[in-house]
């Protein structure tokens, strides 16, 4: 019986194609699981999503499972502790990122309610449907991800360019990017 057709990206690495099936490009929603994602998009700048993806188990356990107050209230110590610890990208930048990332949420939480209406309101509330026949024809970034990532600069989000915020949106479901032969394409 012949493999399912999928994005190429997901390549033969069992973890990275159960994430495409079962994840990448499913609408997205709740405060908890759009801040884990963003955090994790921006961990992965100059790495793989394969790398990323092997260490969520450790970046869930390091980071007391995304709860935004929890890190919000991170300390020196708890940076420390980050820096040690081998289940997570132990890159400063990026751990500092993920701990300001909290607490701009909070701001943006009091602001518009919640992560979820701020972020999908850069898509209208609903995902983009793209048609897309191969990779190569995706964009690295979009008037929409160049928006989000300066308004998340502005609340002081790091590791929010705009291609991180597009391989954010993608993954989270704003948009859809699986290419139209793709099992998946129909489907979400």
């Amino acid at each position: 019986m012949p493999e399912p057709l999928r994005c190429e990206w997901a390549g033969d690495d069992p973890l990275m194609q159960q994430y495409h099936d079962e994840e990448w490009g499913v609408p997205t929603h709740g405060d908890r699981a759009l801040f884990e994602l963003l955090i994790l998009e921006g961990a992965q700048a100059g790495l793989s999503w394969r790398t990323v993806l092997n260490r969520r188990e450790g970046y869930r356990a390091a980071f007391d499972g995304f709860d935004i107050p929890t890190v919000a209230a991170y300390t020196a110590a708890d940076r420390e502790r980050l820096r040690g610890d081998a289940g997570i990208i132990r890159n400063r930048a990026k751990i500092d990122a993920a701990i300001a990332g909290a607490r701009a949420t909070l701001v943006v939480q009091q602001e518009h309610g919640s992560l979820d209406a701020f972020l999908w309101s850069f898509v209208g509330g609903e995902p983009h449907r793209n048609a897309f026949e191969s990779l190569v024809e995706l964009p690295v970034q979009t008037d929409e991800s160049l928006a989000m990532s300066k308004a998340l600069k502005g609340y002081g989000f790091s590791f929010v360019g705009p291609t991180i915020c597009y391989a954010f949106m993608q993954s989270a479901g704003l948009v859809n990017d699986h290419v139209t032969g793709c099992l998946r394409y129909a489907q979400v």
